[in-house]
């Protein structure tokens, strides 16, 4: 696995800039990838590896650069939970940990950087070097992946009753004795204009 800095400098160029939620990101990944056995996210252990992320922000683009875990792979998860959080499941041994940012850190950050005044700056410096325990709590955890949810080809496929629009993977909805797609079962995050 490469180190910190430069999985940091990786994830920094997919972002777009450094920031302190990309340190957290990164040193999550780290953490989560140690605690779970995998030694080799983007090689060798690419297919036992599943993140679900809480919150879309920063740290998340850090963790899908530092594991290469993608939505698109399906190995990637957002749980719409806005907590800046990260759980790490190998699917080879069901091992799970959860890693959850402290909001504490971001004072406990002034104790290690107390010469930089500006506090976006300090948390950057700090959370480099702040010790996990000070950073992250660590939970182990037990994660219940839904077939559907699993990596890999699509495992069915069904046509919506009433727009014709294709639905993979267990997304279609039962209603009225019809299979239809989420959006004509509950309604549509948008309208079509004509």
């Amino acid at each position: 696995m490469q180190s910190f800095e430069e999985l940091l400098k990786v994830s920094t160029k997919i972002h777009g800039h450094i920031c302190a939620g990309q340190v957290i990101g990164v040193r999550m990944a780290i953490v989560g990838l140690r605690e779970i056995g995998i030694a080799d996210p983007k090689g060798r252990d690419r297919k036992n590896l599943y993140v679900l992320v809480e919150i879309d922000r920063c740290a998340t683009d850090a963790i899908q650069s530092a594991t290469g875990c993608s939505l698109g792979k399906r190995s990637l998860r957002w749980v719409d939970n806005g907590i800046m959080a990260a759980t790490f499941v190998n699917l080879a041994t069901q091992k799970g940990v959860r890693i959850t940012a402290l909001e504490e850190a971001r004072e406990t950050s002034k104790k290690y950087c107390p010469e930089i005044e500006d506090k976006y700056k300090q948390q950057l410096k700090a959370y480099r070097i702040m010790p996990e325990d000070e950073l992250f709590k660590i939970e182990k955890v037990k994660v219940e992946i839904p077939e559907f949810d699993l990596p890999g080809r699509p495992k069915r496929r069904v046509r919506c009753e009433k727009c014709g629009d294709w639905v993979q993977d267990g997304r279609d909805v039962k209603k009225d004795g019809k299979t239809l797609c989420r959006g004509c079962a509950h309604g549509r995050y948008y309208s079509v204009e004509t």
